[in-house]
């Protein structure tokens, strides 16, 4: 077994959610957010294996507790896991659908309460131009 897979093999959807439900708040909303477009992404029926796989890789990094910058670090230490999520999202983009981010919206509502997040049910307006 090469070591070239090992964060891929670390994924598992227990896994990935064991890490979230402990560590979603010292991780940090963009983390979390990054880390369930890709995870909900792998979830699509259309996503190729190839694309799956650079997903478990990127979410088997996240997993792992020994990276190149210790997640115990707050802020900090999740920078370089947002550095991979970021760079697994550029790469399957195509299959991060408005199915993937309305669930991911829903989910990130439900565990940071931030009514800064868009609503996938309420159609976003102008902004200041509804003000006044």
């Amino acid at each position: 077994m090469s070591d070239d897979n090992k964060f891929e093999e670390a994924y598992s959807d227990t896994s990935f959610w064991e890490k979230l439900k402990y560590y979603a708040k010292s991780a940090g909303q963009e983390v979390v957010e990054k880390a369930l477009l890709l995870f909900y992404a792998a979830q699509e029926e259309k996503a190729p294996a190839w694309a799956k796989a650079t997903i478990a890789a990127a979410l088997g990094y996240f997993i792992v507790p020994l990276d190149a910058v210790a997640d115990l670090t707050p802020a900090v230490g999740y920078a370089d896991d947002l550095g991979v999520l970021v760079l697994a999202i550029a790469a399957v983009s195509r299959y991060i659908n408005e199915d993937v981010r309305n669930k991911t919206a829903s989910r990130m509502r439900a565990w940071f309460g931030d009514e800064s997040l868009p609503d996938p049910e309420i159609p976003q307006t102008g902004g200041d131009a509804d003000k006044g």
